[in-house]
């Protein structure tokens, strides 16, 4: 039984012995395992490549190429009216709220403020914003928000890079319940009153003492 087991540990060692013959080794002399994984033919994006125009690994994309699950946004500036007419896809669900709530305060905060009412962190350094519940703003259908969003206004760049359809969609409907806050029903405030909530209770943890800028 002894020598089975000797023969197997000594042929094991012999296979291992000319695996390891067959590894190639790098310039700092440690053993590579399967150095084909490590050089591969593939091109690195910045890696020299002279058939290329731009003289590197990485190719630019051929005309009207669009990433996968595209949706082209059809209208203009000009198109304001038309893009009234659109609905929200989503429905105002928690789920939907909080998602929203977490792309406002990671993209639109900065200038609309944690309330939506302009007082973000870059007042007074830069203009002020209008407020989301003005009385323009208040009247606006969830498209005009949408379409603010997608294609920009004023000193307000496109955001259609940063957020999906779908998580400006969702955007659309925190804006919704910052305005509801700002102008609560009776209803409302006997919720708050019951559940005992302020709409302090609310705002993003910034480790700052207070939202508002100084004066």
């Amino acid at each position: 039984m002894k020598s089975v087991v000797l023969t197997l540990n000594l042929l094991l060692l012999a296979v291992l012995g000319c695996g390891l013959s067959s590894c190639g080794t790098r310039d700092f002399g440690e053993t590579e395992y399967m150095p084909d994984m490590y050089r591969q033919l593939s091109v690195r994006a910045q890696e020299y490549d002279s058939t290329t125009v731009p003289g590197v690994g990485t190719r630019t994309p051929p005309p009207f190429a669009v990433p996968r699950d595209f949706e082209p946004y059809v209208y203009t500036f000009a198109d304001s009216l038309l893009a009234d007419q659109m609905l929200n896809p989503l429905a105002p669900t928690p789920d939907v709220l909080e998602a929203g709530k977490k792309y406002f305060n990671s993209y639109c905060i900065v200038c609309h403020g944690a309330r939506g009412d302009g007082r973000g962190y870059i007042v007074p350094k830069f203009t002020m914003p209008p407020s989301l519940y003005s009385e323009k703003l208040l009247v606006w259908k969830d498209g005009r928000i949408y379409h603010t969003m997608t294609l920009g206004q004023g000193l307000m760049s496109s955001y259609a890079s940063q957020l999906r359809p779908t998580q400006r969609w969702a955007v659309v409907h925190y804006v919704r319940a910052l305005q509801r806050a700002a102008f609560p029903t009776e209803t409302d405030i006997a919720t708050m009153q019951r559940e005992n909530l302020t709409l302090e209770s609310d705002l993003p943890d910034t480790g700052q003492t207070s939202l508002w800028p100084k004066k």
